[in-house]
């Protein structure tokens, strides 16, 4: 059974996608509502810490993971070039999190593999200066390492494309089926590939090029996930809905009539954005999509982050806020995963989190397999 650390844990969604044949040892989030979820889910074993990340010393932690994982907070890499990037307080905790993976290493417990989840803002942040310096640290820390872009809507109703960096240590095998002798898609994108080919030679020379399948062809579709009776949030009255319509440009009431003439019930994700109208007046417009996929789940700093949903189903329309449940549901979670009772703190839980079906598929096609080679290595030693 592999082991592993678990940063910026959230409510464990990485040990969700991992699944039961994983061994968490240790987990860490800063927020303590979060740190609430976890141990709702995953119990009081003790291997949740709550507090900063920088506080924390490797020689505390115990046992030695076959994988350390580190969603580390997107906000000052969400707009490339706008935020601070790696220099910011948020995603700075880069920094403190592979202090932790050299400490590990040099009381002989490095982790086989170390797994970042990012935004793709990172590839572009700062003129790619940002992915350059998270490369560099793998190179410089002794992994030999690559990097794909992920969208979860492979996987679930949702579009949530996301920058994956693995890497394995240099002293275990990588089974030559697993990587690839230049990039393919769809997992390696023309932004993955121009920001690689910026790297200088010193740090590219240890990079690899995943080799990871494409998954079967998702069936489910966003109409699929949706509560005809959400506890946690209530239907729009008409009215409402008409004003949400009234808001809506000519080319987005006509994808609404698209979706009425669809013969089957279609479901559309809102969001509340500020134009600039004919006469050159900023305006709110409602803008909709149905394509049988939501839109990105985000942490929700005001109302217009929230995603409303519009359910057509003939000459009946009807809106809403999208569901705790149903934002769980996008993020890959069983219904059996209990989330915060405020719906506030159910979002922020779920709009930070990371694709379950996402880690699984990695632990499937990369982690496992890098980990056992290691552990054959290893029992061929002793």
């Amino acid at each position: 059974m592999a082991s592993f650390y678990e940063f910026f844990a959230g409510g464990g969604m990485a040990r969700a996608g991992l699944g039961s044949d994983w061994t968490c040892l240790f987990a860490n989030d800063f927020d303590a509502k979060k740190g609430f979820a976890y141990q709702a889910n995953w119990g009081t074993g003790g291997e949740l810490t709550v507090g900063d990340i920088r506080a924390l010393e490797a020689s505390t932690m115990p046992g030695r993971p076959d994988l350390v994982w580190g969603s580390f907070p997107c906000q000052d890499l969400s707009l490339a070039g706008a935020g601070r990037g790696l220099a910011g307080e948020r995603s700075g905790t880069f920094y403190p999190f592979w202090d932790i993976v050299r400490g590990l290493a040099a009381e002989g417990r490095g982790p086989a593999v170390v797994a970042v989840e990012n935004v793709c803002g990172t590839l572009t942040s700062h003129r790619g200066e940002d992915f350059k310096a998270i490369c560099r640290t793998y190179a410089k820390a002794g992994y030999r390492y690559g990097a794909l872009v992920i969208n979860a809507d492979l996987f679930v109703p949702q579009s949530r494309p996301r920058l994956f960096v693995v890497g394995v240590r240099a002293d275990v095998e990588i089974a030559p089926e697993l990587l690839s002798p230049e990039p393919i898609g769809p997992f390696h994108t023309r932004a993955l590939t121009r920001a690689v080919a910026a790297l200088p030679d010193e740090v590219r020379e240890p990079l690899v090029w995943w080799n990871v399948p494409t998954p079967e062809r998702r069936a489910e579709t966003f109409a699929d996930l949706i509560e005809e009776a959400p506890d946690s949030v209530s239907w729009h009255n008409q009215a409402e809905t008409k004003r949400l319509l009234d808001m809506m440009s000519p080319v987005n009431l006509a994808k609404v009539e698209a979706a009425r003439r669809a013969g089957r019930r279609m479901v559309g994700g809102v969001y509340r954005r500020t134009r600039v109208d004919e006469t050159g007046a900023k305006v709110q417009r409602a803008e909709v999509r149905f394509d049988d996929v939501a839109g990105c789940l985000r942490t929700p700093a005001g109302g217009s982050s929230r995603q409303i949903i519009l359910v057509v189903d003939g000459h009946r329309i009807r809106s809403r806020l999208i569901s705790a449940r149903e934002t769980a549901r996008l993020m890959g979670l069983a219904d059996d995963y209990i989330l915060p009772g405020k719906y506030n703190d159910a979002y922020h839980l779920t709009g930070d989190g990371v694709a379950a079906p996402v880690v699984r598929h990695l632990a499937q096609h990369v982690f496992e397999p890098v980990i056992a080679q290691a552990e054959a290595a290893a029992r061929r030693a002793a």
